[in-house]
């Protein structure tokens, strides 16, 4: 195997942080007469079933094989180990020697282009340990790939974001008049209608009653009650939820968004656009994305984003954060004394701030997660509300037209639009986390979810605190646990300006030469991609099927 040696099987500590013991969801029986119920975890990780009239009964965690495992951050399962024994930075070495040979023999057929693109994930955790800016990071980053490395390009996964927010809106706006149309307008109604009897109640300091969407329940055999697979749209960047999905919730698949996340929007891009523009085959560029990981190794090797044609991946070659800052190590290199390189290609999100006139890193508004859910959140308020004045970050800036809450954990936040006359309009919320995630697809499956838009990711805290990502600085005199570490990076991410897709013309005018016709099949070929439930051979526990 061509593993990085920072890639752990040994340690099952999976998708929860790093320093916690791997659990695998714990699965409920429920019986007829409890009623709703939900999951509460204490301060020790114990799980207990919640009945409606308060009863608490403490749950058995299942235990855990390789085979059960979610290959989410830290480990991976040997079902999934053959996926990506090609994700290795020794696979980079091999291209980069033979590119000399290549050189050398005079083979021209033999050489190929290498792409490196950048997570601004990665570089906020960069810049989180090595007390750099991120544009700091930016140049350095730069200057390490093409002159140290041998890299020819260097381009930035923000610029791609912004390929992912225009699409997942788009997505998300035609769910969504296709659930109107569909017996949406009632659900809604009715579901107005019972916030309004709830905030009666509550001003006559009456219990509150819980809201829900009507009209779907669960069988008496204990089946699925879904009606509707629009709504809620489930986020899809990431694939340790994905691939959570497709192991053991195979019949909420069709809600889960089938826009390609930034990393594989830039597989598109590269292979494709970028290919044509240098008279280039897929398989003459080698494509290296850096991320905050390692899911993104199993994303990238999935069969949908394989090139039969040319016998190519999108994305090659996927190398997490920790495994580039060891290569800093290995060759005894100082990430703080590397020079900067300029940037000149195509691909970035540099510029120069009016204000200061000096040069700048932007982003997107919202989260280290990609923004998704406040992208979506504004363009759906416009485009299906003609409502324009809802902030680009709520969370940040508020606004008497979104109201935000926090769940019963910092993992979970609910962004509730509002209507002139007080009545929701839309309902988004955030769920990161297994812990979370498990309480979601069980409201999903049951008809019970209330919401239009959920951003999901299986990392708490999302994908600053992503396995791959750098661990506080041990150097340091100065202790830093890991919640306030993770706290860190995510600041250090939001200090790149936000820019919304719509102001980056580079995007638009690449969208309006390559794609053309967003209806398109050249369109949804090269943005969408599609999910599979996985099947397991019980004589071979270990022989999973794809």
């Amino acid at each position: 195997m061509a593993f990085s040696s920072a890639l752990v099987l040994t340690d099952l500590n999976d998708y929860i942080a790093p320093s916690q013991a791997c659990i695998k969801p714990v699965e409920v029986n429920k019986s007829e007469n409890k009623g709703p119920t939900e999951i509460k975890v204490d301060n020790e990780g114990s799980y207990y079933e919640i009945t409606q009239d308060g009863g608490e009964e403490k749950l058995e965690n299942a235990t855990i094989s390789l085979n059960d495992c979610l290959a989410c951050s830290g480990c991976v399962t040997s079902a999934e180990s053959v996926l990506i024994s090609m994700q290795s930075q020794e696979e980079l070495f091999k291209i980069l020697e033979q590119n000399k040979l290549a050189v050398e023999h005079n083979q021209p057929q033999n050489y190929r282009t290498i792409v490196i693109s950048i997570s601004p994930q990665s570089r906020a955790s960069f810049a989180a340990k090595y007390g750099l800016t991120p544009l700091q990071v930016h140049h350095k980053l730069v200057y390490f790939f093409k002159n140290i490395i041998g890299a020819h390009h260097v381009f930035d996964i923000a610029f791609t974001q912004d390929l992912t927010l225009i699409e997942s809106a788009r997505e998300f706006v035609d769910r969504f008049r296709q659930y109107m149309q569909n017996g949406g307008e009632a659900l809604e109604a009715a579901m107005q209608q019972a916030d309004a009897e709830k905030a009666a109640m509550e001003e006559e300091g009456k219990p509150k009653a819980r809201a829900r969407r009507r009209g779907a329940r669960a069988d008496k055999s204990g089946g699925s009650a879904i009606t509707n697979q629009n709504i809620p749209m489930l986020a899809s960047s990431c694939p340790g939820w994905v691939c959570y999905a497709e192991k053991t919730h195979g019949d909420v698949l069709p809600f889960i968004s089938t826009t390609k996340s930034p990393q594989q929007m830039m597989g598109s891009l590269v292979k494709d656009y970028f290919a044509k523009k240098l008279g280039l085959t897929p398989d003459q560029i080698y494509h290296v994305s850096i991320m905050p990981c390692y899911d993104k190794k199993l994303e990238a090797s999935r069969p949908d984003f394989f090139l039969e044609q040319y016998n190519t991946r999108e994305v090659d070659c996927v190398l997490t954060t920790s495994e580039i800052d060891k290569m800093f190590y290995e060759q005894r290199l100082d990430f703080r004394h590397i020079q900067e390189g300029s940037v000149d290609d195509m691909f970035n999100k540099l510029g120069v701030d009016p204000s200061s006139q000096l040069e700048t890193v932007y982003g997107v508004p919202g989260s280290s997660s990609g923004g998704a859910l406040e992208y979506i959140f504004a363009t759906a308020a416009r485009e299906l509300f003609n409502i324009h004045d809802v902030p680009n970050d709520p969370l940040s800036k508020s606004s008497p037209r979104v109201i935000t809450k926090t769940g019963k954990n910092a993992d979970v936040k609910e962004y509730f639009l509002v209507a002139d006359d007080g009545r929701i309009l839309l309902r988004f919320a955030t769920a990161y986390g297994f812990r979370n995630i498990q309480n979601i697809v069980r409201k999903i499956k049951t008809g019970k979810s209330t919401y239009h838009y959920v951003e999901v990711m299986a990392c708490p805290g999302g994908c600053a605190n992503g396995g791959g990502q750098l661990p506080p600085n041990t150097e340091s005199e100065q202790v830093v646990n890991a919640k306030d570490w993770v706290n860190h990076v995510e600041d250090v991410y939001r200090s790149s300006r936000g820019v919304l897709p719509e102001s980056n013309e580079i995007i638009k005018a690449i969208y309006n030469e390559w794609i053309v016709d967003p209806s398109s099949d050249r369109a949804h070929q090269l943005l969408r991609t599609q999910y599979h439930a996985v099947t397991q051979n019980l004589a071979n526990p270990l022989a999973t099927k794809w």
